[in-house]
Order: C-alpha cells, then sequence, then structure tokens
C-alpha cells in the first residue's frame, strides 16, 4: 500500500517545486504513514517504525537541500526499524516534498509525520503535539514585542520536540545579527540557543532543523554547529537559577503523577493534580532572567481552574503577563487534539500592568488574522480565575465586571456537583418508581431553553434510582438551580440552567442527581436573590459572555461558578419583577446587559 501511494504521489506531479503542492504531498503521505505505523500491534516495534521511517525522510529531505557529509546521523542511537521497500520509496518522496518548503514549515511537516505515527499511548504520556508555523511566528514576534532582543538574547526551549522553535529561534538571531563572518555566527548562536528534549529521536530532529536553517554559514565555515540540544527529563535535570532572556516553547499537557520529592520541589505552583504544562511553567520561572521574557503556548486551563490557583498567583507575583493571544478553533490546531489554546507572554519584573488580549483565527493561505479584544488586569487575589476577553465586543464588559464585588456566596449560594457518578451505580438504576427509588435527574433533564423536563432519554440512561441504606446521602429534598456541567464553546450558551421545582420534589419525596450537572443550592432560609431569579439570570447572553471570559474549559466547574462577578443583591430587583411578571426573553436580556453596563448586542 505505501508503494501504492508513493507511484500515485508521483502520477500525480505533486513533488512538483511549489510549497502548496509539497503541502498537499506531504498530507498525503501522513495518512499513509500513520497506516503504515498502526499496523504494529506492539508499542515499541511501533515507535520503532515511526523513528526508522521519518529517519529517512530527515536524510532525503537533507539531500534535497543540499546537505553535504555533515548531516548528522541518528543511527545507534535509537533503535530505528528497517523499512520494507515501498515504505522506503514513500520516505524518499517525502524528504523531497518538505524538501520544497522553507526550513522551518519543513521542520513542521516532519515534525507532523513523526508525531502521528507515534504509539498513542507513547505520544499522550509524553505531551507530544508539535506547533504549527504560523502560531510559533505569531508567539515569537509578542516575545520580541514583550522586549526579546535577537542580537543577544539566550533563548531555551525545555521541551523542543522536533525544534518547532529553535529552528525559527535560530533564523531571527541570524536576521538580527545581519553581516557576520559565518564562523562568528555559528559561535555566537551556539553560546545562545539550547534546547532539552527527554526524547532523543525528537532531540535529534530538532538539531537537524537548526541545522536546515544555518546550512549556509555551516557551508561558508566549513564547520558544523555545536550541538544545542541536551537529551534530559527536563523536570528531573538539576537547572542553574535565571539564565536566559527568553524561555519559550510548547511544552508538554496532561495530568502526572508526582513523587513526593518532585510535588516538594514544584509544591510553590501546585494545588492537587499536577499537570505538564503548570510544572514547565514553574520551570521557566526559574529559568528566566530578570525582565526577561517566557512566551509559552498553554491550554486556557490554567486561567481559571482550581488546580492552577498557585500558579496562577505565583505568575501574578514574578512573571505578569503582557499579552494572550486565544486560538479560536480547537480542532484542527494541533494534530488529533481537541484544546482550547492561547498564546502567552509573560515578563519577568513582578510588576501588574494592563495586558493586551488577541484573537487568532485562520484566513487563506494559512495566514492568521489578529484581532485586538482589548485589555485586562489581574484580579487583587491573582489566585482567583482571571477575566480576560476573548472578542472586542467583550472589552467593556471585562471592565464592569472585573469592578464587580459581589459573589453567589452573598446572594445566599453554593454550588456543588450532583453526587452520584452512575457508573458507579449501574445495578441500581431503574426503569420504573417504586418503594425507595427516586427521580434520577440526567443532565438532558435541562433544556437549552432554560427548563426542567424529567427525563432520561440517552443511552444507559434510566430515569430512577433505588437508593440503598448506604447512600441515602444521595438524595436531596430542597430546591436547587440545576446548572450543566459540561459544555463547549461552540455552543450557543455555555451557561444552560433551570430551577429544579419544589413541587417534583415534594411530589417524589427527593431526587438524585448525576454528577454533569452543578447543584446552586441555597445557605440561607430566604437567598436575597429568589432561585427563579438566579435561573433567568444564569440564562442570560449577558452573564453568559462574562463566564465566557473566566473559564478556560469545557467544564462549567462549581469553581468558576463561585467566582463569577455579580451584581449587587439590591440590583436584582428589577430583573426580580421582570421575571414575576413573566417579560419576555428581549425584555429579560436588556436589563441583565444593563446590570453590567452594555447593550444585549455588544455581549452576543
Amino acid at each position: 500500500m505505501a508503494r501504492l501511494m508513493a507511484d500515485l504521489l508521483n502520477e500525480h506531479n505533486l513533488f512538483s517545486p511549489g510549497p502548496a503542492l509539497a503541502r498537499e504531498a506531504l498530507a498525503s503521505g501522513r495518512i499513509m504513514a500513520r497506516a503504515l505505523s498502526a499496523a504494529e500491534e506492539e508499542a515499541d516495534a511501533r515507535l520503532a517504525i515511526a523513528r526508522g521511517f521519518c529517519a529517512q525522510v530527515v536524510a532525503a529531505y537533507w539531500q534535497e537541500i543540499g546537505g553535504t557529509e555533515k548531516f548528522r546521523s541518528i543511527h545507534g542511537v535509537v533503535e530505528l526499524a528497517p523499512l520494507a521497500d515501498s515504505a522506503s520509496v514513500l520516505a524518499e518522496n517525502l524528504g523531497k516534498a518538505a524538501g520544497e518548503l522553507d526550513a522551518e514549515c519543513a521542520v513542521h511537516q516532519i515534525g507532523l509525520l513523526y508525531n502521528v505515527m507515534l504509539p498513542p499511548a507513547w505520544r499522550s504520556a509524553h505531551g507530544v503535539y508539535y506547533t504549527p508555523p504560523e502560531l510559533t511566528e505569531r508567539l515569537l514576534h509578542q516575545a520580541g514585542s514583550a522586549g526579546v532582543d535577537w542580537r543577544t538574547c539566550r533563548v531555551l526551549d525545555p521541551a523542543c520536540g522536533g525544534g518547532a522553535f529553535l529552528a525559527p529561534v535560530a533564523q531571527r538571531m541570524v536576521n538580527a545579527l545581519g553581516d557576520c563572518a559565518p564562523a562568528i555566527l555559528l559561535q555566537n548562536i551556539g553560546a545562545r540557543l539550547h534546547g532539552y528534549e527527554i526524547d532523543p529521536f525528537a532531540a535529534w530532529l530538532s538539531q537537524v532543523a537548526v541545522d536546515a536553517v544555518l546550512l549556509p554559514y555551516t557551508r561558508r565555515a566549513g564547520r558544523r554547529l555545536q550541538s544545542l540540544v541536551t537529551v534530559c527529563d527536563t523536570l528531573a535535570r538539576e537547572l542553574p537559577d535565571k539564565r536566559f532572556d527568553l524561555v519559550v516553547g510548547n511544552p508538554p499537557y496532561g495530568r502526572i503523577s508526582l513523587s513526593e520529592e518532585r510535588r516538594r520541589r514544584f509544591r510553590r505552583t501546585l494545588y492537587g493534580h499536577a499537570n505538564l504544562y503548570g510544572l514547565f511553567t514553574d520551570i521557566a520561572l526559574g529559568q528566566v532572567k530578570d525582565g526577561g521574557v517566557i512566551a509559552y503556548v498553554s491550554p486556557t486551563s490554567f486561567l481559571a481552574g482550581g488546580y492552577f490557583k498557585n500558579l496562577r498567583r505565583t505568575l501574578a507575583a514574578e512573571a505578569p503577563p503582557v499579552s494572550f493571544d486565544f486560538i479560536d478553533a480547537r480542532k484542527g490546531v494541533f494534530e488529533d487534539v481537541l484544546q482550547e489554546t492561547l498564546l502567552a507572554c509573560y515578563r519577568m519584573d513582578g510588576e501588574r500592568r494592563s495586558a493586551a488580549a488577541y484573537k487568532l483565527t485562520a484566513g487563506e493561505n494559512r495566514r492568521l488574522h489578529v484581532h485586538r479584544a482589548g485589555d485586562f488586569s489581574l484580579p487583587a487575589d491573582a489566585s482567583g480565575p482571571w477575566l480576560v476577553p476573548r472578542t472586542a465586543a467583550q472589552g467593556d464588559l471585562i471592565r464592569q465586571a472585573f469592578a464587580m464585588q459581589h459573589r453567589l456566596a452573598d446572594w445566599g449560594y453554593k454550588v456543588s456537583t450532583g453526587p452520584l457518578v452512575w457508573n458507579r451505580h449501574k445495578k441500581q438504576l431503574r426503569n420504573a418508581p417504586g418503594d425507595g427509588r427516586f427521580p434520577l435527574i440526567w443532565a438532558e433533564a435541562v433544556t437549552g431553553e432554560g427548563r426542567f423536563v424529567f427525563r432520561a432519554e440517552k443511552r444507559n440512561h434510566l430515569p430512577y434510582f433505588a437508593v440503598t441504606a448506604r447512600d441515602g446521602w444521595l438524595v436531596i429534598d430542597a430546591p436547587c438551580v440545576l446548572l450543566q456541567r459540561t459544555t463547549a464553546k461552540e455552543q450557543r450558551r455555555r451557561l444552560v440552567a433551570a430551577e429544579l421545582p419544589a413541587g417534583f420534589l415534594r411530589e417524589h419525596g427527593g431526587a438524585v442527581v448525576e454528577n454533569h450537572l452543578n447543584m446552586i443550592r441555597t445557605t440561607m432560609k430566604r437567598p436575597k436573590v429568589s432561585p427563579k431569579v438566579l435561573t433567568a439570570f444564569l440564562n442570560s447572553g449577558t452573564v453568559d459572555a462574562v463566564f465566557r471570559c473566566l473559564s478556560g474549559s469545557v467544564a462549567v466547574s462549581a469553581y468558576e461558578l463561585e467566582a463569577l462577578p455579580l451584581p449587587a443583591p439590591d440590583a436584582m430587583k428589577p430583573l426580580a419583577a421582570l421575571v414575576r411578571a413573566g417579560a419576555p426573553q428581549q425584555r429579560i436580556e436588556k436589563e441583565c446587559a444593563r446590570l453590567y453596563g452594555f447593550t444585549p448586542d455588544e455581549g452576543s
């Protein structure tokens, strides 16, 4: 099949000069390479195939760009699987296609190829997701705007992968140095640019990527660039403090279990579960000089999640943000990843500043369009969620919300997650009511229109739950506001709420709420804002817009809800009057917008 694909690519002339055709060929070849790797079930063998195939791609690429005997060999460093003739032909053709691209794009394409061929569990454990050149370009532009001087800066990528950042940084250093003797230029860059990488094959890819950028200078100097990449586990490495003017990269993502020793090392930024990108942010804080810059690709989840409260506090104290660029699309940014991400720039000066927020959207010919969303400031308690506008329309809204001091606790409410994890109690689910059985409230009971409808329509969902003596605590008998706990930014609303009626609870003697719902429950006999008014308020477009500026993940967490900036309880009286009178939704929306000082159209 690999041979057939290679023949088809040649037949359609996809390897003729031209970046567009080269990208098309590489995308088609990537599908075949993935299939070649996936045919091997054993993970170590699949890893060896990925490395053997990509090593041959790199060799063909190097020859295509006119490289000489100075090409760095990977043989003997890691295991490379021998390839069948058909796979070798495909690898050679893909290397030739990469040679039609500029070095930065070629690096990304080869990195993608390696990425898709890796065993999924291995890739996930190591957080291997390579950064598209367009995002690399934008992040390095922002780093320069934050004060990085490419003529003199010392730069570290502590998880350099396949060189997605090292190669373009090297190019910027070349451009900044101007007319410089090749030998001096190589010595200069070799002293200032460094990478760490745990995967020896990826470390080799990084080094070859920088070699490709500097190939014209190594030819003229008659010598090869010194090795810039250290193969190591960055999290375990003893690192000298405050060495670099810029720490940059796309650190790995994903939860990680820590030893007690390692947990002590990172304790200042940890709270509960550890995530790899949080640990790498801590490392960056320890490596960047005073006045230096940290520029990272990061998931947006750190902006609000409870597990990142200590990381936010430390960033605010040591390296407050200069700019955030929100990547508009979640799908298709990184290969096989559904993750909302941003480009973050921080400056190590401890100075609280008004930072800039931007939205990035994709245009034709892989160009990024940059839209200024507005400015934002950090809260006095920087461990709390950070309110940051995602669009220009939200700028004024955030300024109003930022000044609001009230929270759900001031209204007389607390938030908890529905207590039933249903798949741990499958044997207790029932189709019909009966003694000791209570209605089971699933997320679909809260409709998109903000109504409560008792139903269990999805697969494996049943409407009743048989409560035993051991789990009577699952039953609730007091009214509350239910709110869907998992929503996505692509939905019309992130906040979808409905009041669980007191009459329903009286009729059935209580109910059991499943954990894909949040329960907003009263903490006083008469809350300062009624559940009915709270429900209408949460279902408004304005409050939804505020929440979108605060939330960084698909989870609508209790922590984020309790941090939502709210008007004073007394200010809610006009809305309460409208709700009592059964006013149309348009009037409700207008009043909620007024409470935040802007019009509904601005918050949509």
